[in-house]
């Protein structure tokens, strides 16, 4: 038996009844919030999928789950002084096989605590295909950027009131389980409710979808609560116009609102990251990054991370190892394939399929600032 696995469960089991103090029903208190949030390491992390897994469905069918690969990747992480991981789960699931669901979330549980990793599983998310399936998933399309992910709930059940017992049952139904395991380290209710997918599935998209999801996002966070987590619940804005003085939308206000701890997403240059932070302190919530890094687009390791340790910003990126999503190929794959040319740089991930880093110094970089060394 791996004696870091020993050494982090009895962690988890001398916390659970402390943990017991921040059950909730209500949102927390800033003081709450920010009592939590200094019980932690500062947390570095990948928005996470194995590199077999084309999806969150792929990741976690019984006929797919693939622990030996998890157990792999998670130590390669481990490896780099990374200590959560964002992993994304799926309504679809619970109502295929939710006593198998919550055993499979239980073995990545174990996995995870072995390699001293706390992950935040995100329960919902409105982004790329709206029209999810289970079973077989497709294989990749050539040279395009996340070409079989999925969100949850679909737009069928999203357009459907009658299925919101089927999502509740859901929600209650795993965060219940594993509301007082100290192995859990957040909620995510809903990964960026108000994309409408501009440029892939557009014109897929229920028309009413904004106003579907903000009819939906409260209760959600509801449901989440009567399920009585010590952990805190968030949802990312994503869109947010931080510099003009905008005013948020309905759905940016409640997830202000409702957020326990504040989450964002900046793929931004280093300077507009350190400007949304500022905006971001004005709300008093530890802050957690929990998506960045588009090379491409400005975001990059060596120059926002530095950032997020210096303002306590917990930083989490897209992705970790190049396999079957292809987040490696820019967002404008999805108007011009990367099928002849490989693109300049990667976009996202940090790993090739067999470990090796795609930039050395980036695996040092976050080494050093994690406190791993060389």
């Amino acid at each position: 038996m791996c004696l870091n696995w020993i050494i982090v469960t009895v962690v988890a089991l001398v916390l659970s009844p402390f943990n017991s103090l921040f059950a909730q029903s209500s949102r927390w208190s800033d003081e709450e919030a920010k009592k939590w949030y200094d019980q932690q390491q500062w947390l570095v992390g990948s928005n996470y999928i194995p590199e077999n897994a084309i999806n969150e469905l792929e990741m976690w069918q019984a006929q797919t789950f693939d622990s030996a690969q998890i157990d792999k990747e998670l130590g390669w992480a481990e490896g780099m002084g990374m200590n959560t991981m964002r992993v994304f789960l799926h309504d679809l699931l619970w109502q295929q096989d939710s006593a198998g669901f919550k055993q499979r979330i239980d073995r990545f549980l174990e996995i995870a605590s072995r390699h001293r990793i706390r992950p935040v599983f995100v329960l919902f998310d409105s982004v790329w295909d709206p029209y999810p399936r289970l079973g077989l998933q497709h294989p990749p399309i050539p040279g395009v950027h996340n070409s079989g992910w999925v969100q949850s709930p679909g737009a069928e059940a999203l357009k459907d009131p009658a299925q919101e017992a089927r999502l509740k049952a859901y929600v209650q139904g795993v965060v219940g389980a594993f509301a007082r395991d100290g192995r859990v380290l957040a909620w995510d209710v809903w990964n960026e409710p108000s994309n409408t997918n501009e440029g892939s599935y557009s014109s897929q998209e229920p028309k009413n979808k904004e106003t579907l999801v903000e009819a939906l996002l409260p209760k959600v966070f509801a449901w989440a609560r009567e399920a009585h987590p010590t952990q805190p619940l968030s949802s990312g804005v994503w869109d947010i116009d931080f510099e003009n003085g905008t005013r948020p939308t309905n759905i940016q206000r409640m997830q202000l609102e409702d957020s326990d701890v504040i989450s964002f997403h900046n793929y931004g240059w280093p300077e507009v990251f350190e400007k949304e932070v500022l905006f971001l302190e004005k709300f008093h919530r530890p802050l957690i990054c929990t998506e960045y890094m588009a090379r491409g687009a400005g975001s990059t390791f060596d120059t926002v991370l530095p950032l997020a340790k210096k303002y306590k910003v917990a930083a989490i990126n897209w992705g970790f190892v190049a396999g079957k999503t292809q987040t490696f190929y820019p967002w404008d794959s999805w108007q011009h394939p990367y099928i002849l040319e490989q693109p300049p740089i990667w976009f996202h991930e940090i790993l090739h399929r067999d470990g090796k880093p795609y930039r050395e110094a980036e695996v040092k970089l976050i080494r050093e600032l994690t406190g791993r060394g060389n």
